[in-house]
């Protein structure tokens, strides 16, 4: 089958670890296809993803091959397929706008981003030219200008749009609109993991509601050591993110908490952590006669590869919205992949609403 042709902006952990896993499944088939939620999506696989654009802002990534400089620094993930083969696609410098946070000039070079003394390049330029057919968006959190700012060039290039950071593009109805009058498909926003702290607390959450269980008070603090948590430092770009995280589990309750009641947000950087993301996740509520229990929960998973699983079904969803003419916001990938879709449902409920979409019986 032909190559789907993506563009990434934002050259960091998680694009490593997708660049990684599309190579890494190359040479396995649908039995030893570890840590897919699907392996075949409407006759595309892993490996039928093509990366033909790359933008960033880090001195140490502009200009070199994708293959290079996804294991440049800052990147810290796992390495798990080292031998990518020069792809012939250099990063390009991007728009920073407020991309970079101001603290972070304040760390160690090999723990932040260095900005390239460059000449931003032609986006939309780039994006006609190389053919891409779908922008994936993986931007810092807070980058409230420079998601706006490559939403737009998405819309200008003509090409769909994967919203993988909780700046609420997809979810926004303006936006939305602005997606579907251009016949583009788009997905967001804000990317869940495959076991993540998201998940899991949806995951309990759900089992108490289902089981009579009144959930009174709970929380979720994580801490990591990325580039991502290390902008999170900054506690005036996590409005969008608190939001994004709370209200994905706030929807699958019974009954919403009060604010006080329900406490979801990153916590501390940690810089020995690396890529490794904890989760210390607690609720508290009462059974059977008012009786009350709790549950403590502690998580450790390696952040950017665990949310690659689900971009990488995003990114092929998107492409069958392309095949089918199918344009603005794909509900059900949406729902399945996405802390903060245009429509939450039940995780059980959107993963058969995915299959579906795939099997064509349902056009979103």
């Amino acid at each position: 089958m032909e190559k789907i042709k993506i563009a990434i902006i934002g050259l960091g952990n998680c694009a490593s670890s997708l660049i990684q896993g599309i190579h890494y499944y190359k040479d396995k088939d649908s039995n030893d296809a570890i840590g897919l939620m699907h392996w075949n999506i409407g006759g595309y696989k892993p490996s039928d993803i093509e990366v033909v654009a790359a933008f960033d802002i880090d001195q140490r990534k502009v200009g070199k091959d994708v293959s290079k400089a996804i294991f440049a620094k800052p990147n810290c993930t796992t390495i798990f397929c080292p031998d990518i083969p020069k792809t012939g696609v250099n990063v390009s410098m991007g728009k920073v706008l407020d991309g970079v946070a101001p603290h972070m000039d304040k760390y160690d070079d090999d723990y932040t981003f260095k900005v390239a003394d460059e000449p931003e390049s032609d986006i939309v330029r780039i994006l006609k030219e190389s053919g891409a057919e779908i922008l994936i968006n993986y931007l810092p959190v807070g980058s409230q200008k420079a998601t706006e700012f490559y939403a737009q060039c998405a819309l200008d290039a003509g090409i769909a749009y994967v919203n993988s950071m909780p700046v609420f593009i997809v979810s926004n109805p303006e936006w939305a609109k602005k997606f579907e009058e251009k016949g583009i498909p788009a997905v967001g926003d804000d990317i869940k993991a495959q076991i993540g702290a998201t998940i899991t607390h949806r995951t309990l959450a759900t089992l108490f509601r289902e089981r009579g269980v009144k959930l009174e008070r709970t929380y979720q603090l994580n801490t990591g050591g990325n580039t991502d948590f290390l902008n999170m430092l900054n506690k005036d770009r996590l409005d969008s993110k608190k939001e994004s995280k709370t209200e994905a589990v706030q929807s699958v309750l019974a009954e919403r908490l009060d604010d006080p009641n329900i406490h979801i947000g990153p916590s501390d950087y940690v810089p020995w952590q690396k890529d490794n993301k904890l989760c210390f996740l607690r609720m508290e509520g009462k059974t059977f006669g008012d009786v009350p229990m709790n549950i403590e929960l502690r998580l450790s998973v390696e952040d950017s590869p665990n949310s690659a699983g689900c971009v990488i079904d995003a990114i092929r969803c998107c492409k069958l919205a392309l095949e089918r003419g199918i344009s603005g916001q794909l509900t059900s990938i949406s729902a399945y992949t996405m802390k903060h879709p245009p429509e939450q449902f039940i995780d059980e409920k959107a993963y058969e609403m995915v299959n579906e979409f795939i099997e064509g019986k349902r056009e979103r």
